[in-house]
């Protein structure tokens, strides 16, 4: 059976690849385009391999064409951004995501300049930050975006909800609070110095974590009946004697404390991390249908 109190991001994204295969689909037919996507991978970092293949998997699957790219991890900052130069001329790349981190001889802020913003899938260059604060037709990055539809499909509209954002990232905090104020929420950005963290945490409706510490948010910080989203992904030893040296994930919130007071919340794994990858294919239809002038389907 269903727990109710469990928002369940990866059926959710699995809905959601879905539909955007049909759409891509449709868009081929009808138009002749099929979006594209091109990952850049430099160097051999672990996580970023199965990032970037897990992406290039899910790309094919919607029936999009996948690009990849990779350089050593020597590669030299003007390489990579030659690369990045020529992909935003290629009329078949749509969306372009460089992975992070990259090698410290490249600087990242350069990178993620360079990148056409028409083409930025992670909505991570300024121009669509701006655009996302001013209320303009941007590119907004994954992970907000993903939180933003969890919370839609369970509570409806948000307008008027009291929203607590942990965290101040360029890449989640702080566009997640511009998304929940789009919403008309009231929205307070907590962080390092916020006075009273617990007390701040207790009066919101809504709660977002996105720290990266391993279940700092506490059960009794969150108020009855509150919607928490977790987005942190953090890996912590696995209670011995069950896995003696192996580990587990867990989220930025204390779960097994927090759920009796929620009314939704999402699960690590299973929760945000899904929707991150179905939103970048999200963003990539929407940023070949743009560059194409043809609509976004609903």
């Amino acid at each position: 059976m269903t727990d109710p109190k469990l928002i369940d991001g990866k059926a959710f994204a699995e809905n959601l690849r879905a539909r955007l295969a049909r759409q891509t689909a449709a868009l081929k037919a009808e138009h002749g385009l099929i979006p594209g996507l091109a990952a850049v991978l430099v160097g051999n970092d672990p996580a970023s391999e199965v990032y970037v293949r897990s992406k290039g998997k899910a790309t094919k699957e919607a029936g999009m064409n996948s690009f990849e790219h990779r350089l050593p991890a020597t590669a030299g900052e003007a390489e990579l951004l030659e690369l990045v130069r020529l992909l935003n001329a290629d009329p078949a790349v749509h969306g372009i995501l460089v992975q992070l981190p990259l090698p410290k001889q490249i600087r990242e802020a350069a990178v993620i300049d360079a990148i056409d913003p028409a083409k930025d899938v992670d909505g991570f260059h300024v121009v669509n930050a701006g655009k996302l604060a001013t209320g303009g037709e941007g590119m907004v990055p994954c992970t907000p975006l993903g939180c933003l539809m969890l919370l839609k499909d369970r509570l409806g509209d948000l307008s008027g909800k009291r929203a607590i954002v942990l965290g101040r990232s360029n890449i989640v905090g702080k566009p997640m609070a511009q998304l929940l104020l789009r919403e008309s929420c009231t929205v307070t950005i907590a962080h390092s110095r916020t006075r009273d963290l617990a007390a701040e945490c207790r009066r919101a409706e809504i709660v977002v974590a996105a720290v990266g510490k391993a279940e700092m948010v506490k059960g009794d910080w969150i108020g009855e009946g509150a919607t928490v989203i977790d987005v942190g992904i953090n890996r912590i030893p696995a209670p011995a004697p069950d896995n003696p040296g192996k580990t587990r994930l867990v989220g930025d919130v204390a779960f097994a404390e927090a759920k009796p007071r929620a009314a939704g919340i999402t699960p690590v794994p299973g929760g945000i991390g899904p929707m991150t990858i179905a939103c970048l294919l999200a963003n990539t239809l929407t940023a070949a249908c743009r560059q194409r002038g043809v609509p976004v389907p609903g």
